[in-house]
């Protein structure tokens, strides 16, 4: 478990900075279970959709990407409702927010493919589901080594200070490219069984995978269960609204008899 002070220091650089890496939340072998989790459940899916925007691709200057994802995989295999209320995992979330509860918007595997992979152009996650108070932040748990060749996440230290910011365009998912280049943010190179915790107003994105080996992350949103959304955009994930620590005071999720 992560003790006060520790929990204190992640709380003081969320704040700061917008993000924190917590080096080891997951041990190695862990890390390895979640990958083959991971890779199996990709495989017994056998979708054919991928997730790339279109900006990715003029980001990837023309060369053809792949991604491939599934959403809410809780749902899928035990082993990831398990990890989503690790208290290694619900505390640390909780001591980022500053609240003692801590509520599942959703859940999203990634998997970029060696030699591939694709990217994400610089954007913040405000514009798909805003919220009154601004406590939505998300957790990328790192099943296999993310160094900058993988294409690991890279973020904008501070950007979060600025609040919401004017994507490229109506409905577009990134931010103007001659704003804000990928090179203008700072990688963060990550090792199996790392996670990384960043607010939802934080700019970031992340490059190519060039490498021989696949990168696999699991996105996790969470939110205080206090902090309403402000509009009605995805609202429909199947586990959205579970309490992965302490209550919901609101008790909006009850079902009347």
């Amino acid at each position: 478990m992560v003790d006060d002070a520790q929990l204190a220091s992640y709380a003081a650089s969320y704040a700061e900075e917008g993000f924190v890496l917590v080096k080891g939340l997951l041990d190695k072998a862990e890390a390895a279970q979640y990958r083959e989790e991971s890779h199996a459940l990709i495989k017994r899916l056998n979708r054919d959709a991928d997730p790339t925007w279109g900006s990715a691709r003029e980001l990837a200057m023309g060369n053809q990407t792949e991604l491939k994802h599934c959403h809410d995989v809780q749902f899928y295999a035990a082993a990831f409702a398990r990890l989503i209320i690790d208290p290694r995992f619900t505390d640390v979330a909780a001591a980022v927010m500053g609240t003692p509860n801590v509520q599942l918007h959703h859940t999203k595997l990634f998997i970029k493919p060696p030699e591939k992979g694709s990217p994400f152009p610089l954007h913040q996650d405000h514009p798909f589901f805003p919220h009154a108070k601004h406590s939505m932040g998300a957790a990328i748990f790192h099943f296999d080594d993310a160094p900058l060749a993988k294409g690991c996440v890279r973020v904008v230290p501070g950007s979060h200070k600025n609040g919401p910011l004017a994507h490229a365009s109506e409905g577009s998912f990134h931010l103007p490219f001659s704003e804000w280049p990928l090179e203008k943010s700072v990688p963060c190179e990550a090792e199996a069984g790392d996670v990384l915790f960043f607010t939802y107003l934080t700019v970031h994105g992340s490059g190519v995978n060039t490498t021989d080996q696949a990168r696999t992350t699991l996105l996790v949103q969470y939110r205080d269960p206090e902090d309403p959304p402000t509009t009605d955009m995805h609202t429909n994930s199947l586990g959205q609204g579970m309490i992965l620590r302490g209550v919901d005071p609101t008790c909006r999720s009850e079902v009347s008899p």
